[in-house]
C-alpha cells in the first residue's frame, strides 16, 4: 500500500475523495455542513491517526498546480463583477473594514490581558484573513525570537474557517429566505446587470477556441505576479483588477473560466492548496497553545460578527447579509465562492430562483473577501507587528 501511493495520481485520488464526499455531505445536508470544512477537518484527522502519511500532498503534486492556478482563478472572479455591481458594493467594503477592526481591538484588549500582548499580536493579523498576513507575522516573530509564538498564527490560519464558515453559512441561509419572502411579495431587486454581461457571439474560430481563453486568463494571472514582484503590491490585487477591467473592455467574457471549461478543475486544485494549511499542524502543537489559540478564534470571531451587524445597521444592509461578508475574513477566497455557491443550490426551489440567490450572495462576499483577506489582513499584519 504504501508504495501504491508514491503514485501522484493514486495519493491525489485519496485526498480527492475527502472533497468529493465533503460535497456529497453537503448536497444531503442542505449546505449545513460546508464542504470545505469536511475536507479540511477529514484530512487532518487522517493524517494524525496515520492513516495518510503526513506527505501525502507532496505526493499527490496536484497541491502545485493549485498554487500555479490562484492568481488564475483570481483573474476569473474578477470577470465575475461587472463594474456596475463593483461601484455599488462600497458597503461591502465598510462592512469587511468594520469586522477585522471591532476583532482587532476586542482580541488585542483581552488577550493582553489573559496572556500577553506579544500572544494577541501573533493572532490579530491572520485572524484577519490569510496566508500572507501569516507568512508577515510568522517571519517578524522569528527574527525577533519568538519563535515559541510562530505556531499561533499557523494554528489561528489553520482552523480559523472551522467558526467562520458554518456561521456565515447560516446567516446566509436565513439571508435566503428574506429573499425568497421579497421574491414571493414581488419586492425583490435582482442584482444590476449591465452591458459587461452581454455576449458577443462570434463565429471566429480563434475567439471560439477554449485553449486560447484558457491562455489568455493565464496572461492575466502572469501579469499580476509580474506586477507583484515590480510593485510590491499583492498580485491577488492586480489579478482582480486584471479581470475586471478585462470584462469591461470585451478581453475577457463573463464567467471566463467557465467559458474555457476549466473552472471545476481549477478550483478542485485550489481546494488542494486550502488543505495544505492544515498539513503541518500535529496534535502536541494543538494541545500546548490551545487555550490561546481558542480565545483568539472565539472572541475575535464575536468581533468580527459584531463589527459586521453594526456596520450593516449603519449602510442599512440585512444583517443576515452583512455579516457574512465580514465572516469572510475567516476564510476568503475559494470558501467566500464555495458557500455562495451552495447556499443558493440548497435553499432555492427553482434554478431561476438558484441563480438570483446566488447572485445577490456572490458580489458582497467576493469583494467583502477581497477587502480583509487580501488588504486588511496584511495592512493590519505589517503595521501590528513592527510594535513588537
Amino acid at each position: 500500500m504504501g508504495q501504491l501511493i508514491n503514485e501522484p495520481l493514486i495519493a491525489t485520488t485519496l485526498i480527492f475523495a475527502l472533497i468529493a464526499f465533503g460535497e456529497w455531505l453537503s448536497i444531503k445536508t442542505r449546505a449545513r455542513v460546508p464542504m470545505l470544512l469536511t475536507a479540511m477537518v477529514g484530512y487532518l484527522i487522517l493524517v494524525w491517526t496515520g492513516i495518510f502519511p503526513d506527505d501525502l500532498l507532496e505526493r499527490s503534486q496536484f497541491a502545485a498546480l493549485g498554487g500555479i492556478l490562484i492568481a488564475v482563478a483570481i483573474v476569473h472572479m474578477g470577470t465575475l463583477i461587472p463594474m456596475a455591481i463593483l461601484k455599488v458594493q462600497y458597503k461591502a467594503v465598510i462592512i469587511g473594514l468594520a469586522g477585522v477592526l471591532v476583532s482587532g481591538i476586542i482580541v488585542i484588549s483581552i488577550v493582553t490581558f489573559f496572556f500577553d500582548y506579544e500572544t494577541a499580536i501573533a493572532g490579530v493579523g491572520p485572524l484577519s484573513g490569510g496566508v500572507v498576513a501569516l507568512i508577515i507575522t510568522s517571519e517578524k516573530l522569528a527574527e525577533i525570537g519568538l519563535t515559541a509564538l510562530v505556531v499561533i498564527p499557523a494554528l489561528v490560519v489553520a482552523f480559523q474557517g472551522l467558526l467562520g464558515m458554518p456561521l456565515a453559512l447560516n446567516f446566509m441561509r436565513r439571508y435566503a429566505k428574506v429573499i425568497q419572502q421579497q421574491i414571493d411579495e414581488g419586492t425583490f431587486v435582482p442584482v444590476k446587470k449591465d452591458e459587461d454581461l452581454k455576449e458577443v457571439t462570434s463565429k471566429d474560430p480563434v475567439k471560439n477556441s477554449l485553449t486560447i481563453r484558457l491562455f489568455t486568463v493565464f496572461v492575466g494571472g502572469a501579469i499580476a505576479v509580474a506586477l507583484d514582484q515590480f510593485t510590491g503590491i499583492h498580485y491577488s490585487l492586480w489579478a482582480l483588477a486584471i479581470g475586471i477591467f478585462g470584462l469591461r473592455i470585451g478581453f475577457y467574457k463573463h464567467e471566463s473560466l467557465r467559458h474555457a471549461n476549466s473552472f471545476t478543475m481549477t478550483m478542485i486544485a485550489i481546494i488542494f492548496v486550502v488543505i495544505g494549511t492544515m498539513a503541518d499542524v500535529t496534535p502536541g502543537q494543538v494541545l500546548d497553545n490551545l487555550p490561546a489559540i481558542l480565545t483568539i478564534l472565539i472572541i475575535g470571531t464575536f468581533g468580527i460578527a459584531l463589527g459586521g451587524y453594526v456596520a450593516s445597521k449603519l449602510v442599512k444592509w440585512h444583517p443576515y447579509k452583512g455579516m457574512p461578508v465580514a465572516l469572510t475574513a475567516l476564510f476568503g477566497f475559494p470558501g467566500d465562492y464555495i458557500v455562495c455557491e451552495e447556499v443558493s443550490r440548497s435553499a432555492a426551489r427553482n434554478e431561476e430562483e438558484e441563480k438570483m440567490i446566488f447572485d445577490e450572495l456572490l458580489s458582497p462576499m467576493l469583494i467583502g473577501g477581497f477587502t480583509t483577506v487580501t488588504i486588511a489582513s496584511v495592512v493590519i499584519a505589517g503595521i501590528l507587528i513592527q510594535t513588537l
